[in-house]
């Protein structure tokens, strides 16, 4: 078979019939994170399939790393795209997330309707602090790679600082480090250049909407999903506050079982959305909430399909992205310690936190092993008291 580097404008139906059957299978085998997801798509479309070359492939990566959304689910749609079209891309991304989406409407459904009858406080008292274990280790391996000079600590620090004191705020502060960062790093002339982000970094403060419920999920995390630069985590400090203390759709209880969910669920945790928006107004919510936040993947995916090397080039768009991942890593820390004030109540909880956070940096355990081995201790041990 030959490799592929352009969209087919009218794609054969076996090309689009291929693409479904790969990117399904992927969405219901997915488990692991996007490291995970990466690693397979890497051996299914450059090593067995050869649809892409793999320098192409490390190109394509590197585009949707710089773009906001779940990477994993970008270069699932992205690949779609180059393989067969626009129908490949919205195929290709849909039947990636849907078996996600379907797990965790059913786990949502269970976890409201029949919490108490299932232990589920017991089963989580273990989960929580592995969540937060999970947090904490995500700051080291991104704060490492991210905070690499002092203006980057600066950064880091703004988007802990903020994210603590005014958690409301926390999209425009990273939007603001963020032309920050085109300022220091490419220079004033790249930066008055730019209106349009501009026009972005304005945008947050006019989010103080009104309506109904369904509204209000539909901006919460459209909003979401185009901040989301950094990973799936972003997603925790951006909405904690609103979902929370907003709205009140959740206790942060619940948002941290949310959370947890997501993580043992095929797919990107950003899958949280269905959770939340279950919570908010039932199977219409979930399905709104989970629109909303993949929507702008499906955007920004297909548009940077046709011109990755273009989009490699922008210099600003990688200072932008440079002082974002910094202050991302700090505002995931904020949000991580808020959330340990209801996962740690006692000293069993915190030697749980303790051990899953050494398996997950020094020994690199797989984080459902470690979810299900904190949800039975917790199960284990509430029920004996």
């Amino acid at each position: 078979m030959t490799t592929s580097t352009a969209p087919s404008d009218a794609p054969a139906p076996g090309r689009l019939a291929e693409v479904v059957r790969l990117f399904a299978k992927l969405g219901v085998i997915g488990f692991g994170g996007p490291t995970a997801h990466i690693a397979l798509m890497e051996e299914e479309t450059v090593r067995r399939r050869r649809w892409l070359d793999h320098q192409h492939f490390l190109d394509s990566l590197a585009v949707t790393n710089m773009l906001p959304g779940p990477n994993s689910t970008e270069m699932a749609i992205h690949t779609g795209y180059l393989r067969a079209g626009l129908p490949g891309a919205l195929l290709s991304g849909l039947v990636f997330i849907l078996p996600a989406f379907a797990l965790m409407l059913a786990l949502s459904w269970a976890y409201f309707e029949h919490g108490a009858s299932l232990r589920v406080d017991s089963i989580f008292y273990g989960v929580k602090p592995v969540v937060i274990a999970v947090i904490a280790a995500t700051v080291w391996r991104t704060g490492r790679a991210a905070v690499t000079d002092w203006r980057l600590a600066v950064a880091f620090a703004v988007g802990l600082a903020f994210t603590l004191a005014l958690p409301s705020w926390e999209a425009l502060v990273l939007l603001t480090v963020g032309l920050a960062g085109v300022l220091v790093y490419a220079g004033p002339p790249v930066f008055r250049s730019l209106p349009a982000i501009a026009v972005l970094a304005a945008a947050p403060p006019l989010l103080a909407w009104q309506g109904d419920t369904l509204v209000d999920l539909t901006l919460l995390f459209l909003r979401t999903g185009g901040l989301l630069f950094g990973g799936g985590f972003v997603m925790i400090p951006l909405i904690e506050h609103d979902v929370v203390e907003r709205f009140g759709w959740l206790t942060r209880e619940q948002f941290l079982d949310g959370v947890a969910l997501g993580q043992s669920t095929p797919g990107p945790i950003v899958i949280t959305a269905t959770f939340v928006g279950y919570a908010a107004a039932g199977l219409p919510g979930a399905v709104v909430a989970t629109v909303a936040i993949f929507l702008p993947s499906f955007v920004f995916a297909t548009a940077s399909a046709r011109f990755v090397q273009t989009v490699r080039q922008w210099e600003w768009a990688r200072a932008f992205l440079k002082a974002v991942a910094a202050a991302v890593v700090g505002a995931i820390l904020a949000a991580g310690i808020v959330l340990a004030r209801t996962a740690l109540t006692d000293a069993l909880t915190v030697a749980v936190l303790v051990v899953a956070l050494i398996a997950l940096v020094r020994f690199r355990v797989d984080v459902t092993y470690l979810l299900v081995g904190g949800g039975l201790l917790g199960f284990v041990v509430k029920e004996a008291l």
